[in-house]
C-alpha cells in the first residue's frame, strides 16, 4: 500500500506587500498599471489598498497615524525605504505551520490571525489567506487588465542556502534549478500555488552569508503589445516589447512602477517541467 500523500505546508502565494510613503499616489499608480479598482482598508495606523488578482493579491500599505501597523511600516520605510516588503504564504493552519517552521530553525512570531517569519533577512507572513477572493473589478475591458502574477523574484548571494530555506524549510516545490554561464546566473524556480517563486544568484561573485533581497514582480498579460500600449497611455515609462528568455514569449519592462518595485509584464508562462 502506498503511503498517504502529505499535503504541502504552503498552499500558495497569498499576497505581496509594497510599503510606500505616498499612499494616494501609489494606489493611483497601481490602479493604472493593473487596470483594476482596489479595496481600501484603513486600520491600526496604516492605510492599505488590496488589488485582488486571479492567483494572489497585491497590498499597498503606508503609515497613516498611531497604531502598531503604522509603526511597523514607518520602521520599514526608515530602514529600507519604499519597495517590496513582505511575501505572504497561505497555509491551512497558521499555528501548526508556525510551530513547524520554528522547529526547523526559523524566527516565527505569532500575531493575531497570522504569523510573521524572518528568514535570510526577508519578511514573510503565514496567513489563512485571501486566495479565492473575487478579482478586483477591471476599470475597462477585462482582457485589458492584468489578470495574475506570474512570478516574484528574490535575489540571493547563497543559492545552496536558498535551496535549504525555501525548499526544505518552507517546503516550496522546486521545479527547476539551472545555471546559465551566458547570463551569469543560477536560477531556482519553486512552484507556489498558481505563481512561481523565483530565486536568482549571480555566478560572477563569491557565495556569502549576506541577506537575500526581494527583486521584483512579473505580471501576466494576454496581449503584450496591447498591454504595453495601454500602460504607456496611462503615463508609465515602458520599454519596447521584446522576446522573452522562454521561446515564444514576449515581455516588456515598466521602468517607473509605484513604490520602486522592479516590474515586468509577460505572456503567461508555460508550466515548468518537473525536475
Amino acid at each position: 500500500m502506498s503511503p498517504p500523500l502529505i499535503p504541502p505546508l504552503i498552499r500558495g502565494l497569498d499576497h505581496v506587500a509594497i510599503a510606500v510613503r505616498d499612499f494616494d499616489a501609489a494606489v493611483d499608480g497601481y490602479r493604472r498599471l493593473l487596470g483594476r479598482e482596489p479595496e481600501l482598508e484603513p486600520r491600526d495606523g496604516a492605510n492599505r489598498a488590496w488589488f485582488h488578482l486571479g492567483n494572489m493579491a497585491l497590498e499597498v500599505i503606508a503609515p497613516s497615524g498611531e497604531g502598531a501597523a503604522g509603526d511597523r511600516v514607518n520602521a520599514r520605510l526608515d530602514f529600507a525605504g519604499e519597495g517590496l516588503w513582505i511575501a505572504a504564504f497561505q497555509v491551512d493552519d497558521v499555528a501548526a505551520a508556525g510551530r513547524l517552521l520554528s522547529r526547523r530553525g526559523l524566527d516565527v512570531e505569532p500575531y493575531a490571525q497570522v504569523a510573521r517569519v524572518k528568514a535570510a533577512g526577508l519578511d514573510f507572513v503565514l496567513t489563512p489567506g485571501r486566495i479565492g477572493a473575487a478579482p478586483s473589478p477591471a476599470i475597462g475591458p477585462e482582457d485589458a487588465s492584468v489578470p495574475a502574477l506570474d512570478h516574484i523574484v528574490v535575489h540571493t548571494p547563497n543559492p545552496d542556502r536558498a535551496l535549504g530555506l525555501y525548499g526544505a524549510k518552507f517546503g516550496l516545490d522546486l521545479r527547476l534549478d539551472r545555471a546559465n554561464e551566458r547570463w551569469g546566473a543560477r536560477q531556482l524556480f519553486f512552484r507556489c500555488g498558481g505563481a512561481v517563486f523565483e530565486v536568482g544568484a549571480s555566478l560572477k561573485g563569491p557565495v556569502t552569508d549576506e541577506a537575500d533581497r526581494f527583486g521584483g514582480l512579473a505580471w501576466r498579460v494576454s496581449d503584450p503589445d496591447a498591454a504595453q500600449a495601454r500602460i504607456a497611455a496611462a503615463g508609465f515609462d515602458v520599454s519596447e516589447v521584446r522576446p522573452g528568455r522562454k521561446p515564444g514569449t514576449k515581455v516588456f519592462t515598466v521602468r517607473d512602477a509605484p513604490g520602486g518595485a522592479p516590474t515586468l509584464m509577460l505572456m503567461p508562462s508555460p508550466e515548468l517541467e518537473t525536475a
